[in-house]
């Protein structure tokens, strides 16, 4: 060694060489190495080097036995803790490899590299604004250039008006730098302007194909904006370049949850599962798919394996709770309180906390316990949203004032004229799902789930609109040409084509929120079936008020808001029903449960099907099902829910006020309305 020292020139030179050496022969670098730590026992660079060179030639299990003493040995250095990162991420050993990334960038904030592999494992456990975040960091650390340094600053302090500025002058003058245009997009997304972002996203693609992380975020954004099928084909070419990336394989896992391809999906939390063991939100994701496949123990064994990793995770117990055949154990109930006394409890855990307890107040029939939790968790979480009834309310009227008889009568005989849909809206918690269950059950209709197409055609017609106001696409639809009309139906059909596993002629979309774009549904698919699912407005309207929804329905988190938009819904049925007499059946959950024999005899008639004894039978029918009620329609029809809001009618003042006569000319309309 003293004659390498000496012909390299001293310790400093021979590390060279055999850095050098390592990128070219790895052996002939481990040889270098150890002449070296043969003159400078323990050198620790020498040390670090040969674990990279033993990684090259045995592999990262071999590098990763000399890592871990290393990095124990030297604490406080960041590159020995940032290679021993890289191999455990090599390993697929990642929930180790992000305590071991948030070591390195607390020693070394400016590392550019642990960072970016800090953020992919963000993404794959699910933490989408950690991750953004981390990636910001990365581009700010790595970037030479001092307007996107300022730019990913920004962004990081949310100031995004500061960001666009920047970007944008940027831009002005480098118009092809693809990391500042996926910056900029990723400023239109959190903004709201997700049309601008996709734009911008498709042109870096344009621009750079290779650009991995642009093509990532537009899979991300295609994904929230519901365009599954275009999600799919971005996230299926980021596979096929790196397949054994954990952010893709989330993403695919989520996107394949969506569409239906649920044995996929749980294939692909499993392998999470075994790269993040200890991540309580991976394990909450597989058990939702469980759940959607029917397996009903391994989806309560998961949804425990949450919990036992973290049990300050309120969403874990709510979803146990939303099995609503589940009953929780004392030792739950201990449990959950305990965690409600913690100060620093999330506020969203502490709401999820607040609907299982009063779920298992309500098993108890401890029914005034059961409502002070229920009124607690939807005091909480209105506390976190901006639901302004008036607008809703606002939404109906304008709607009953623009798709009026002759509005129909005008555009009659338009549309794709295609009758393999329908439909079945209403409020939440009305039956949809056990009357889904039931026509699913039919050898000529196929299940789905609650579709988000037609909101999203409304959201995109509205977005064409002159003015702001919500719902107002009524003018778009108006100014549009019987083929642009044919067209908005095909386009429903070809983007919810990715929803079919059947060859099955007619299909069932479930959205309860469509019935606010009947008027939509009526000139791009006039031959599309519309089934109202109605329900007692108490029996409905509570059921919504003890009801967590992971998203949407802001409606529900107060009696007198859910009795309005209650009020609202059966006023915008009645215009359709004198409107378009006839058109929209609808099926009276009561009526359903009390005589399911002739209530399933008249919705095939509608629907224009002949009886099967299978749809009496739906309870056997194995298909996924995602919704709330996901457990309870693989039961026979069972009588319980018909009166379960009696047990809190003294509490539902408040409600009665706000349904009105709503309430006492149920099942029909006023005539006021």
């Amino acid at each position: 060694m003293n004659d390498v020292i000496e012909n390299t020139g001293n310790l400093a030179e021979a590390m060279e060489h055999a850095k050098h050496l390592l990128a070219e022969d790895p052996h002939q670098a481990l040889t270098q190495l150890e002449e070296v730590l043969a003159v400078v026992p323990d050198y620790p660079p020498a040390l670090l080097m040969r674990a990279g060179a033993i990684k090259l030639i045995e592999g990262p299990e071999a590098a990763l036995r000399l890592l871990a003493p290393l990095s124990d040995t030297h604490p406080g250095w960041s590159a020995v803790h940032f290679e021993y990162a890289k191999t455990l991420s090599a390993l697929q050993r990642g929930e180790e490899a992000i305590v071991i990334l948030e070591t390195v960038v607390a020693l070394e904030p400016e590392h550019p590299e642990a960072w970016r592999i800090l953020a992919d494992h963000l993404a794959a456990v699910g933490e989408q604004d950690k991750s953004e975040s981390a990636y910001l960091k990365h581009l700010r650390c790595s970037t030479q250039n001092a307007e996107l340094q300022q730019a990913a600053k920004a962004m990081i302090d949310n100031d995004l008006s500061v960001a666009e500025r920047v970007l944008k002058s940027h831009l002005k003058v480098a118009p092809t730098d693809v990391t500042a245009a996926r910056m900029l997009a990723e400023v239109a997304v959190r903004i709201g302007r997700n049309e601008e972002a996709q734009s911008l996203l498709e042109y870096c693609l344009e621009l750079a194909p290779g650009f991995s992380g642009a093509r990532y975020n537009l899979a991300v954004l295609l994904h929230r904006s519901n365009k599954s099928n275009e999600a799919l084909v971005e996230v299926e070419r980021l596979l096929a370049e790196d397949p054994k990336r954990p952010g893709y394989r989330n993403l695919a896992a989520v996107i394949c949850s969506r569409i239906g391809e649920y044995e996929r999906s749980s294939q692909l939390y499993q392998s999470l599962l075994d790269e993040y063991p200890d991540n309580a939100k991976v394990w909450l994701s597989f058990a939702h798919v469980l759940k959607t496949e029917g397996k009903r123990e391994q989806c309560e064994a998961a949804y425990r394996g949450a919990i036992e990793r973290d049990a300050s995770f309120g969403e874990a117990f709510w979803s146990l709770a939303n099995l609503k055949t589940f009953r929780f154990s004392e030792r739950d109930i201990e449990q959950m309180n305990r965690q409600l006394q913690r100060p620093e409890i999330e506020l969203s855990s502490q709401v999820q906390f607040h609907f299982a307890l009063g779920k298992a107040a309500e098993d108890n029939l401890d029914h005034a316990l059961s409502f002070f939790h229920y009124e607690k968790g939807n005091a909480l979480q209105k506390s976190t949203i901006s639901y302004q009834r008036t607008k809703n309310t606002a939404r109906v009227d304008r709607m009953k004032s623009r798709f009026t008889g002759q509005f129909f009568q005008q555009r009659a005989g338009m549309g794709y004229r295609d009758n393999g849909p329908i439909f079945i809206v209403g409020m939440p918690r009305a039956g949809s799902t056990l009357l889904e269950q039931i026509l699913a059950s039919h050898s000529q209709v196929e299940g789905t789930t609650e579709l988000p197409d037609i909101i999203t055609l409304a959201k995109e017609l509205r977005a064409q609109a002159d003015d702001n106001e919500i719902g107002a696409y009524d003018g778009v639809l108006a100014r549009m040409t019987p083929d642009e009309l044919e067209g908005l139906g095909r386009q429903y059909l070809e983007r919810t084509l990715i929803h079919r596993k059947t060859d099955r002629p007619f299909f069932i979309d479930k959205m309860p929120n469509n019935f606010l774009h009947i008027g939509l549904i009526q000139v791009c698919l006039p031959n599309a079936k519309i089934i109202d699912a109605r329900r007692h407005p108490l029996a409905c309207c509570f059921s919504n008020f003890k009801q967590y929804f992971a998203r949407g329905q802001n409606f529900s988190y107060s009696l007198d808001d859910v009795g309005h938009f209650y009020r609202d819904y059966v006023e915008l049925m009645a215009h359709y029903d004198t409107v378009l007499p006839g058109r929209i059946h609808r099926v009276i959950y009561e009526s359903l449960v009390k005589d399911i024999e002739a209530e399933v005899r008249s919705v095939l008639q509608y629907c224009e099907l002949p009886f099967e004894e299978s749809c009496l039978r739906f309870f056997e029918n194995d298909r996924p099902v995602r919704t709330a009620s996901s457990e309870q329609v693989r039961q026979p029809i069972y009588q319980d829910g018909v009166e379960q809001w009696r047990s809190y009618e003294a509490h539902l003042e408040p409600l009665k006020t706000a349904l009105g006569d709503v309430l006492t000319a149920y099942p029909s309309a006023p005539i006021s309305l």
